[in-house]
């Protein structure tokens, strides 16, 4: 029988990445004590008072068709955030509301690349990227950025990269998985190089409240000269540990947003009312919990770089975002892979490869801060004993 296209080309490009969390699952089900360090799933409970919304809401009747771009409520929300995040006035008309990061950054892909379009992206990179890219037929292309300088992408480096068939650059700040943060004056050189080519911007900000020290964050989307190529994604998933909420949205031009809507109607026409009246509830309030999950990942990455700072092997260096730390392994001789391997095997700590994310990702590890400091202090005690062994 025949398959449409599509299949071939994501063919690998699924859960083949996260082989080693696979493993290290089916072997805790079997009885074998793991520490978990693979996937970025918050371990603290959403606010309660966002539950309360839901359950609330829920119970009252909000649980028919609701409008494909998104109800009143969660779309005035956004409204306001962006509002007072730019400085300008953001309509209602500039968001789509939707079942997470991952389903606006697909629809936002079907919507602007052709097939044979290039997407480039900063490598490593999400491990999700080349499936959207190759889903709508686009082509991904890498563009490998410097671990020994933070991770953080060069204007130089992406217009050296650039073609005729160049239509997107797609970013993320901060960054999954190395954690780098982009300033304002990067996005400002970075948005030259675009605007210059005419290149789309979809900014991946999932991350953006998880910001470290006095890293600031910042946004092609929050300059106005750049507002009508960029299309933003980001979601409560991890700003509000929500990720089995499935809420999300795009933030772009009306323009945008009226081509884009067509395409997310066929995907999903509308989500829950009652999520979307919690998602409202979560973006227009502060919540303890909130700052305190905030402070739970800087002190588990701090935790984490201080175990590892004796060895003469294994490395890292504090992220500047995010709630992931790399681990720099290339000194031991193996690449990312074959430790996080033998890191499994010999000693149950599950990590992430860095080939996961890319080839920018070798000879590291992902490390996600998702388990407590005495765990983390743990997990650091049994990588540098692998290290010393080989």
């Amino acid at each position: 029988m025949k398959f449409a296209g599509i299949t071939k080309r994501l063919a690998g490009l699924g859960s083949e990445k996260w082989a080693v969390h696979i493993e290290g699952r089916r072997r805790a089900l079997e009885g074998q004590p793991m520490i978990f360090l693979s996937i970025g799933e918050p371990d603290l409970p959403p606010p309660s008072a966002i539950m309360d919304v839901a359950n609330r809401q829920m119970r009252a009747g909000r649980t028919r068709y609701s409008s494909g771009r998104g109800e009143p409520e969660v779309l005035n929300a956004l409204s306001r955030l962006y509002s007072t995040r730019t400085g300008r006035a953001i309509s209602t008309d500039q968001f789509l509301f939707l079942p997470g990061t991952q389903t606006a950054l697909y629809a936002a892909m079907m919507t602007l690349v052709d097939e044979g379009d290039e997407v480039l992206m900063p490598d490593p990179y999400y491990a999700t990227y080349e499936g959207v890219i190759a889903a709508a037929g686009g082509v991904p292309v890498p563009v490998r950025v410097d671990p020994d300088h933070g991770f953080h992408l060069k204007a130089e480096q992406l217009e050296k990269a650039i073609t005729p068939r160049s239509r997107v650059l797609l970013m993320n700040t901060p960054n999954n998985p190395t954690g780098a943060v982009f300033t304002r004056s990067e996005i400002e050189k970075i948005g030259r190089v675009c605007e210059k080519h005419d290149l789309w911007i979809v900014s991946d900000e999932v991350y953006a409240t998880l910001t470290y020290g006095n890293t600031v964050f910042a946004s092609p989307f929050d300059e106005d000269w750049l507002e009508k190529r960029t299309v933003v994604v980001s979601s409560v998933s991890k700003s509000h540990a929500m990720p089995g909420f499935r809420c999300g949205w795009i933030a772009a031009s009306e323009q945008f947003c009226a081509n884009a809507l067509p395409v997310t109607e066929t995907m999903l026409f509308g989500s829950q009312p009652f999520l979307e009246d919690a998602t409202a509830f979560a973006l227009d309030n502060a919540f303890p919990e909130v700052a305190d999950m905030k402070r739970a990942y800087e002190t588990r990455a701090r935790t984490l770089v201080a175990g590892l700072k004796g060895s003469k092997h294994v490395s890292a260096r504090m992220p500047e975002g995010g709630m992931f730390v790399m681990v720099d392994v290339r000194k031991t001789g193996l690449s990312g892979e074959a430790f996080a391997r033998k890191l499994l095997d010999e000693e149950s700590v599950v990590t992430m490869p860095g080939e996961s994310f890319g080839a920018g990702g070798a000879g590291h590890l992902r490390v996600a801060l998702t388990v407590d400091e005495h765990d983390i202090a743990e997990a650091c005690k049994r990588i540098v004993r692998l290290a010393e062994r080989l």
